[in-house]
């Protein structure tokens, strides 16, 4: 009954349908169940890309689409609520309805119809598996709705309406970690004479922007593979032939936040120059899961002229934010995809969709670029950007006209022969003395100045080779180690609980002798850095609490030494001693498989954690789909490894299968040869709804 009831909806909602032939769609699945889709068409090739998709984690792909309904809440409870608040709150239905039909070209447009196809199809064969029964049937612009909300979740935006709220937002578990690392090598410091890619993007490992490794080929020159979201319809990194990229999270100043002067007397009535302008109610109403009940939620936000609006005890608060102003992202990314050289892939940045995010960038060529992207307006000098800006005059009104490119941070083919990023400023981003001068750029772009402890560990280890071979470059991409300050920005400083006075707090001076003797280590076996870690998620709690995730060394000694007690005591409730190997403490965890596994926050092999059972706790942020790609005129080799394996379904063959290569920092080879590909598959199937040959597939008119 449920797949009929899908069946009607869909013929409901679209009036006529022509057939597409499956047969033309090869879904050809390697050892590992890496999904290879083959087809003549880009949009078949979406379209087949879909349906894995659906095979592998159909439950993800439908959570970002749940959000842009505003339907999460019901099947997720709170945490999705959030979400789905967070989606009105941005106004992201309006943007997209009125940009939509001028934003893309017919071909992206059909694109992003077979990709919306796809999963439709999938529903109607899979009734069981779909989360809501008024999700489908989704469209294009419905995905285009999940790109923009991602697209503002990685500008950073939900921290300025964290603050807003006062902790609101802060209680949403899927929000974007600080992580992620990069690394190009040119043949100027390589051994061999290649060129080398590092793409180490650190996510959550499951669930909501969590990776998925795909590859997408079509006779249209669409040849490309790497790491998308459930959902995508496109990698969203990764390489081909040619060329290939890693991006990077990076914090300039993305948002800037109002205080609207309210008039005081008429509601809802703000000032603006010598006038007054009515806010524009935005009625949310969401219905949160609350065991076996529904709970319905209705919040009122409002549309000014500066933006989405938020009121709080405080007054009106509104937001204006570049990402808000073009939902051209997802056709950018398909186009860099498709390049075939280091001008056409730059012919595709220059689109200037993507609102932010760090890139580095290598070929086979031998070019390797890195450039801190963002969508910077032109603001009046005359105003403190980083503060809170007055909402009453049309001099903080600024229009959506954006910088151009060659005004951001770059290196092009740096005579140092790499290029680097960690989430740090982009003025350290390769050798020294070709390092960018900050005071050199706009100040209202307000870009980090800071390192971190992965940025100063990078530059280090780099700093030990005349040249690196391929095997050096794996070292540093695994490196557990912080440097000798224990320095970590943008968190906190662990170097305190290494420098507390025993005497001074005698409770603990048998914890803070373990501080003391550590040696700044996250390997599996070391038994000193289980104490610090602990007490660092204790801090860390709070800073997430307070919306203030990104300010260096924000606590008072006092406060350490109580995450320090706590974590003590934890240690000798769960484990009898204040000394454990790390791999007892720390696991990394599928199913009922569970590994020890090496890392810490802010280390180059970057793990982050969460309570799991026993006082222990298993990886859930971090190294997760890993790419390493070597360039030369041959082409390019590639290798990956992804934390877990290519499905989330736990009755799938795949669903832990790299588990044990990933921990022990192993790879699996992969390729964009076809023919090798087909000779070496372990499935080959078209899309389809009963068999592997058959399927029941509509795509609208045009």
């Amino acid at each position: 009954m449920k797949r009929i009831a899908l069946l009607l909806l869909l013929f409901v909602h679209v009036a006529a349908w022509a057939q597409i032939d499956v047969s033309r769609i090869d879904i050809v699945r390697d050892k590992w169940g890496v999904p290879h889709i083959f087809a003549p068409t880009d949009e078949e090739v979406a379209y087949g890309l879909a349906w894995a998709t659906g095979e592998d984690d159909f439950k993800t792909a439908q959570e970002l689409l749940l959000s842009v309904r505003g339907m999460l809440g019901e099947v997720n409870g709170k945490n999705g609520a959030v979400l789905d608040f967070m989606y009105y709150i941005l106004d992201v239905d309006h943007v997209v309805e009125e940009k939509y039909e001028a934003s893309f070209s017919p071909k992206f447009k059909k694109v992003l119809e077979y990709y919306a196809q796809g999963l439709n199809d999938y529903a109607i064969a899979f009734p069981d598996e779909v989360l809501h029964k008024k999700l489908f049937p989704v469209d294009a612009r419905d995905l285009v709705k999940s790109y923009s909300l991602t697209s503002a979740m990685l500008a950073n935006v939900y921290i300025d309406i964290q603050k807003i709220f006062g902790g609101f937002i802060a209680d949403y578990e899927g929000s974007l970690p600080d992580g992620s690392n990069a690394f190009a090598f040119s043949s100027k410091k390589t051994t061999d004479g290649k060129a080398y890619l590092v793409v180490n993007s650190h996510q959550p490992l499951s669930g909501l922007f969590s990776w998925y490794e795909v590859h997408v080929c079509s006779e249209e020159g669409w040849n490309f593979l790497g790491g998308t979201f459930p959902g995508g319809a496109a990698p969203f990194l990764g390489t081909n032939e040619n060329l290939g990229w890693a991006n990077t999270l990076n914090h300039p100043d993305f948002s800037d936040v109002y205080k609207l002067q309210m008039h005081p007397k008429d509601k809802l009535k703000y000032k603006f120059d010598d006038g007054w302008e009515t806010l524009e109610p935005i009625v949310a109403k969401v219905k949160v899961k609350l065991g076996f009940l529904k709970i319905p939620i209705k919040k009122t936000f409002y549309r000014s002229k500066y933006g989405p609006t938020i009121k709080n005890d405080d007054g009106y608060y509104s937001l204006r934010f570049a990402a808000g102003f073009d939902i051209r992202a997802p056709e950018q990314t398909y186009r860099m995809n498709k390049a075939k050289n280091y001008e056409e892939f730059m012919d595709a940045y220059n689109m200037q969709a993507h609102p932010c995010t760090n890139l580095i960038y290598a070929d086979r060529d031998d070019n390797i670029y890195f450039i801190s992207n963002g969508l910077f307006p032109k603001r009046n000098p005359k105003y403190n950007w980083f503060n809170v800006l007055p909402g009453n005059t049309s001099e903080t009104l600024w229009e959506p006209e954006f910088y151009p490119l060659d005004s951001l941070p770059q290196y092009l083919n740096p005579e140092s022969g790499y290029l680097f990023n960690t989430n740090n400023s982009p003025f350290n981003a390769t050798g020294p003395l070709e390092n960018l001068d900050p005071f050199k750029f706009n100040p209202t772009f307000h870009y980090s100045l800071e390192d971190n402890n992965r940025s100063i560990r990078a530059q280090d280890l780099i700093a030990q080779y005349d040249r690196v071979s391929y095997e050096d470059v794996k070292r540093i991409k695994f490196d557990n180690e912080f440097n000798e300050d224990i320095f970590t920005s943008g968190c906190e400083n662990l170097a305190v609980l290494t420098q507390l006075d025993p005497i001074k707090y005698p409770d603990i001076a048998d914890a803070i002798k373990v501080c003391k003797d550590w040696n700044r280590s996250t390997d599996v076996d070391n038994k000193e850095a289980a104490i610090l870690l602990f007490a660092f998620y204790e801090i860390a709690a709070k800073l997430m609490k307070r919306a203030s995730q990104y300010e260096c060394n924000a606590f008072y000694e006092e406060e350490y030494v109580e995450a320090l007690r706590s974590a003590k005591k934890h240690m000798l409730k769960h484990f009898g001693s204040l000394r454990v190997p790390l791999g007892d403490v720390q696991k990394l965890v599928r199913g009922d498989k569970a590994i020890p596994v090496g890392g810490g926050p802010d280390v180059l092999a970057a793990n982050l954690t969460e309570p799991y059972k026993d006082g222990m706790r298993k990886s859930n942020v971090g190294d997760s789909y890993i790419m390493m790609c070597q360039y030369n005129k041959a082409g390019v080799e590639i290798e990956t490894i992804h934390s877990y394996g290519a499905s989330s379904k736990p009755d799938s063959p795949h669903f832990d299968d790299q588990m044990d290569l990933f921990v022990k920092r192993e790879f699996k080879p992969m390729t964009l040869d076809k023919q090798t590909i087909y000779q070496n598959a372990e499935r080959i199937y078209h899309p389809g709804i009963n068999t592997p040959d058959a399927g029941l597939t509509m795509e609208p008119q045009k």
